[in-house]
């Protein structure tokens, strides 16, 4: 089981009570961030309910982090929860993914483009 227990911590870029922001390390656009929980918790149904108001928190916090070097036009949010649903490091992460107009033809549907041919409505 991968974790993120072993980051070095000039990496982290924020750090509160409950989480710390690092770079992503293969970012899929600009600004690519990951909020990470301070402690193990395997998915964001094992955070407690503090931490998930925290999480809040710390999202508008790795907003402001990529608005000072970057300009995106919008954001996505996403959360794997569960090998099924591409999990891969089962300690809690969550992505803020800056996208720019232009980053992708047609980005109607966003986060619903996780199955394919499931985005378009």
């Amino acid at each position: 089981m991968k974790d993120f227990t072993g980051i070095a911590e000039e990496r982290v870029l924020y750090r509160d009570k409950f989480f710390f922001i690092i770079k992503d390390d293969y970012p899929v656009s600009p600004g690519h961030l990951l909020i990470i929980s301070n402690e193990v918790k395997r998915d964001f149904f094992e955070l407690s309910e503090e931490e998930k108001k925290g999480l809040v928190e710390s999202l508008n916090t790795a907003k402001q982090l990529v608005m000072q070097e970057h300009t995106p036009d919008g954001f996505n949010i996403g959360m794997n929860c569960g090998e099924s649903a591409g999990q891969t490091v089962f300690h809690f992460h969550c992505h803020l993914i800056p996208r720019y107009v232009g980053d992708m033809e047609n980005p109607r549907g966003g986060v619903r483009h996780c199955i394919l041919g499931k985005g378009y409505y």
